[in-house]
């Protein structure tokens, strides 16, 4: 299979190249401007990919609030273009979406793939809008994650782990929100389940369709830092505080764990609990 990935600098565009080897059509801004309709179609028509993969995404959740039409140009229109050059190659495409669609409001169950969404942030909207996108693609997938970290020896990531680890090694107390429960989750494991959901490792694809891919099990930001400095083996003080006090610009769910039920019952590789993953993390990292 040839697969066109996108955000291929990315945590998750970046590992699935890694995994597809010669058989990813890797592309990112210097090569690809999603939000540029003509150059989309034609980028399509010169790869003539089997599937593509889109991993590319405006992610900046607090900026979004005051650069509303920059997010809707990557995490829409960009889309748009996609699925319908997608059509018109008769490919796959591969949607890559969030846990932050939901508001997580009075809500303490895992939410499954047919939960309405109700996004809170004007991130979270468009991302449910380019699901929607998405779903007028003749044949996709949308796959759903959460609180994406990277190998360690992934240079360009930036993510939570990172974040703790350089923090942890200059100061004597970290403050973390413990209020915001979810499920954080290592990219290699997502990435081998979004191929293995796109039949890179069978005779045919998942049945089309949204699924959610995440590690199994739920913790707060304040329990997967934990987790962090006491594998790290950091000796720093951890303080657990409130969304409120944390003060982002953009509303967060209170509550967004997703039920991995539907994306385990086609016998694909299992998901590891979020503190094997860390374990996993760490034992490469040394």
């Amino acid at each position: 299979m040839k697969i066109l990935v996108t955000g291929a600098y990315g945590q998750l565009g970046g590992e699935l190249c890694r995994m597809l080897r010669d058989d990813a059509a890797p592309r990112d801004i210097d090569t690809l401007d999603l939000t540029d309709e003509q150059a989309v179609a034609k980028a399509l028509l010169e790869v003539r990919p089997d599937a593509v993969i889109n991993c590319a995404a405006y992610t900046q959740v607090d900026r979004a609030e005051a650069e509303e039409k920059a997010a809707r140009a990557v995490n829409v229109a960009a889309v748009e273009y996609l699925a319908h050059a997608c059509d018109t190659l008769n490919c796959p495409l591969v949607q890559i979406s969030t846990d932050y669609v939901f508001s997580g409001e009075d809500r303490d169950t895992p939410y499954r793939e047919d939960a309405l969404p109700s996004p809170r942030s004007v991130y979270a909207r468009s991302k449910y809008d380019g699901e929607l996108a998405a779903a007028r693609c003749a044949k996709y997938l949308i796959v759903r994650t959460c609180g994406l970290y990277a190998r360690p020896g992934d240079e360009r990531a930036n993510n939570f782990v990172k974040t703790i680890l350089r923090l942890g090694r200059s100061r004597s107390e970290l403050r973390v929100v413990a209020d915001q429960h979810c499920t954080p989750s290592y990219v290699p494991h997502v990435a081998r389940a979004v191929l293995s959901l796109l039949g890179v490792d069978r005779s045919e694809p998942a049945p089309w369709g949204i699924y959610h891919v995440t590690n199994r099990g739920a913790a707060t930001w304040y329990n997967f830092a934990a987790e962090i400095i006491r594998l790290s083996g950091m000796e720093v003080s951890l303080k657990a505080i409130t969304t409120a006090e944390y003060g982002p610009a953009a509303r967060r769910p209170a509550y967004s764990v997703l039920d991995t039920t539907k994306y385990h019952a086609l016998g694909g590789p299992a998901m590891p609990t979020w503190k094997e993953a860390v374990a996993e993390y760490f034992g490469e990292s040394v």
